[in-house]
């Protein structure tokens, strides 16, 4: 099996920005996609990014593209979300998760295996 581990969370002033980590153990060894996700109360969990296993590809929900970005290091076993201009509306639980099929439908949360147990993030004045 595939763990992973997200932290990194916290309070964060509205234009300030955050980087959220994620931590996987297991069958590292495995080429996968990563994708992170996201749900505020009350709303459905939605897709905010992903990244190919080489780190040279990656997805991002339209809405968020040129604010947010998502790295890999496979050294580490570790990808990240960097995220700046943080508004409220970014108040969320972020989740990451691994896709072990290399599934084309990199925004369906239903293609991804693993998940974390995820971590939040308040933006807040």
């Amino acid at each position: 099996q595939l763990y992973l581990e997200e932290s990194g969370g916290g309070l964060v002033q509205p234009g300030g920005s955050l980087r959220l980590s994620c931590a996987a153990s297991g069958h590292t060894s495995s080429s996968y996609t990563m994708g992170w996700f996201r749900q505020g109360p009350g709303r459905e969990r939605k897709f905010v990014a992903a990244v190919s296993w080489s780190g040279r590809a990656t997805f991002y929900a339209d809405s968020l593209k040129g604010r947010f970005t998502i790295s890999r290091d496979n050294a580490k076993n570790t990808v990240y979300l960097q995220m700046s201009s943080l508004n409220p509306d970014d108040t969320a639980v972020y989740y990451c998760a691994a896709d072990l099929n290399g599934s084309s439908w990199y925004d369906n949360p239903h293609e991804y295996d693993y998940w974390g147990q995820g971590t939040q993030v308040t933006v807040s004045s």
